[in-house]
């Protein structure tokens, strides 16, 4: 009978290459629980659009990133789960505020930790992301932090598809409807302001 092993892909995701049947088990089951909190990432994330208080949205963000750092180790997805490490944190002082410091210290925080356990530059999609999230977070407002945040989420997306992440994949896909039709209406109400000033 061969000998079975796990190994680690670039994005430090397991990959089954051949498995004896309790290697086989630990593994989806692994997969099951990472992929559970995906999808209460994806629960928390539709609730947060429900929100009208700033403060009660914020809060919502900082469940959703522990629920995501949970997911990415799961999946041993290093990178990933450094990003939503620093998101939990980066969201929650966000709520008290908007100092330029501050996201310039969690962005330093974010590339250097992120480039250090990068193995890929696949790996870096979740590093984009956060650093564009957090200078968006605290810098930016209207129509530029919602571009901002569509671009962020995009970069998020590319990094689940990566790691394999359904509830991720999802809600980043949620988040970019929502985002751009925001923008959308944002950009008709432009338009008609500047029409009827005309």
């Amino acid at each position: 009978m061969p000998r079975f092993s796990l190994h680690k892909n670039q994005n430090s995701v397991p990959i089954l290459e051949l498995a004896k049947e309790k290697d086989m088990l630990e593994h989806f089951m692994g997969h099951f629980w990472g992929q559970l909190f995906g999808f209460l990432s994806f629960a928390l994330g539709v609730l947060s659009f429900l929100q009208t208080e700033d403060r009660k949205l914020k809060l919502i963000l900082v469940t959703l990133n522990i629920s995501n750092t949970i997911h990415y180790a799961l999946f041993g997805a290093m990178t990933s789960l450094i990003a939503s490490i620093l998101s939990t944190f980066r969201t929650a002082l966000s709520i008290r505020t908007r100092l330029l410091i501050v996201a310039l210290i969690f962005i330093a925080l974010n590339i250097g930790l992120g480039v250090w356990v990068a193995q890929a530059f696949s790996d870096l999609w979740s590093v984009i992301g956060m650093t564009i999230g957090t200078y968006a977070l605290f810098r930016l407002k209207g129509m530029s932090m919602r571009f901002a945040f569509l671009v962020g989420s995009s970069c998020w997306l590319v990094n689940n598809i990566i790691v394999g992440s359904i509830g991720g994949s999802l809600l980043e896909i949620m988040m970019i409807s929502v985002n751009a039709s925001t923008i959308f209406r944002l950009f008709r109400t432009r338009d008609n302001a500047v029409c009827n000033a005309q």
